[in-house]
């Protein structure tokens, strides 16, 4: 294993120890990832089965629900700004530690207030992923390859879900349907992952006595402002970082707002999965594993339009733009259709055309700051993604379908889809600026 004061290789020894961190860095930031969206889904999953048992109504689940999303976006802004001062290693296995200690202890309790409790500090715990795997992500890949491998990250949490189910359904047929045994197998499943992960990830290609990605690759990046990325240590003040590199970046915000307007969209279709599609004859069974399918089913699209991105010089904003057409036709069909077949048809399409934008916007975000605000970049367009996005999307859709119907909730929806495609066309123009930029100094 290299160290820090080993000797940076040069040729063909340095290109085969960049390529087998890498290979372990992409599996350690996907397979955390998976862990932690284990966790982050036994709730949502249950949450039928949780209000028959404890006694909650609509109302309390969607409070819990979104409990979780403004604590979430809270602690992300700040996870993300320190995780550019810390190991990203420890620091992505850590949050996943701690998940699951949090998680495992609301199968032990039915007191409303303790579970909103602990699903704050779920939330907080679980604020620490995203940041540090995007950083990693961005510190060891380079553009021309980022949008596969960044797809590849991002449909980890796909996956992620979709074991969630099954670890729910594992743990139900072991244990006779018991509500504890279901957060004690998902906690214990994710602990394991966030071991082995641990074990064969890396910090930063420096750490190991490698050069950055941008000396390795030899191809210039420059940010949303039009100026060369550089691989800057974090020696400024928060402050400073925050107001430069953050909130004077036209970029960051056209991408904040549009993935926040998507995540309306996620989460007002996947938190309500179990209790939407009973409404359409569906039982609450098959309701439940349509939470993993409409997950799962995104995972290819998600990559192949992640590496089409890399294909088309990283055009990242024309392909979300598209796939935000086509979500907002299959949202159509979704609310008004009471066909069976039409509806699993619609969700397994609306996996990738949600998906896909989601996360590219991702790695937009990050591609437009400086290296030493990737992770503050994350926290950033976290901090909307779960405080506006994913609160409107439980909390206000929740309140909404109780006193109004399904239909109101729809409307909210199809209302944040307008929104993130009308961004999504700004951001196409301000792509083929930068785009130009780039051309120019890598000629």
């Amino acid at each position: 294993m290299f160290t820090k004061n080993s000797q940076t290789r040069t040729g063909a020894g340095q290109a085969h120890m960049y390529k087998r961190r890498q290979a372990g860095v992409l599996l350690a930031t996907s397979f955390s990832y998976i862990g932690y969206y284990i966790i982050r889904l036994v709730f949502t999953t249950e949450q039928v089965h949780i209000m028959k048992a404890y006694g909650f109504d609509l109302g309390q689940i969607g409070l819990i629900l979104s409990t979780f999303g403004v604590g979430y976006g809270i602690a992300k802004i700040f996870m993300g700004a320190l995780v550019d001062r810390m190991n990203a290693r420890l620091f992505l296995a850590a949050g996943l530690y701690l998940s699951a200690f949090f998680n495992l202890l609301i199968g032990f309790t039915q007191n409303f207030y303790v579970i909103l409790a602990l699903m704050l500090l779920i939330a907080v715990t679980q604020s620490m992923g995203a940041p540090a795997c995007q950083r990693q992500i961005s510190l060891w890949f380079s553009k021309k390859h980022r949008g596969s491998i960044f797809s590849i990250w991002a449909s980890a949490h796909n996956a992620g879900a979709f074991l969630c189910v099954m670890s729910i359904q594992l743990a139900t047929f072991l244990f006779a349907g018991s509500l504890t045994a279901v957060f004690v197998v998902a906690s214990l499943i994710s602990a394991m992952i966030a071991t082995v992960m641990l074990l064969i990830n890396t910090d930063t290609p420096e750490s190991v006595g490698l050069p950055d990605i941008a000396t390795f690759s030899g191809y210039v990046e420059v940010d949303g402002k039009g100026r060369k990325r550089t691989n800057e240590k974090a020696d400024l003040s928060f402050g400073q970082i925050f107001w430069h590199s953050i909130l004077l970046n036209r970029v960051v915000w056209l991408v904040t707002l549009t993935s926040m307007s998507i995540y309306i969209v996620r989460y007002g279709i996947l938190s309500w999965i179990p209790s939407y599609l009973p409404t359409k004859g569906f039982s609450v069974t098959w309701a439940k594993w349509f939470v993993g399918i409409f997950e799962l089913s995104a995972v290819p699209g998600v990559i192949a339009l992640g590496a089409l991105s890399d294909y088309l010089d990283g055009r990242r904003a024309l392909i979300c733009l598209i796939a935000a057409l086509g979500m907002l036709g299959c949202l159509g069909v979704y609310f008004t259709s009471d066909n069976h077949l039409l509806l699993v048809v619609v969700l397994f399409l609306m996996g990738t055309l949600i998906y896909t934008p989601l996360s590219l916007v991702g790695l937009m975000v990050n591609e437009a700051v400086p290296t030493n605000a990737l992770g503050l970049s994350t926290g950033f367009m976290g901090f909307f993604q779960y405080i506006f996005g994913e609160t409107i999307a439980t909390a206000l859709i929740g309140m909404l379908v109780q006193a109004y119907g399904w239909q109101m909730g729809a409307n909210v929806i199809y209302f944040a889809s307008l929104v993130a495609i009308t961004f999504l066309i700004i951001l196409v123009f301000q792509e083929r600026k930068i785009r130009a930029v780039e051309a120019a100094m890598n000629r």
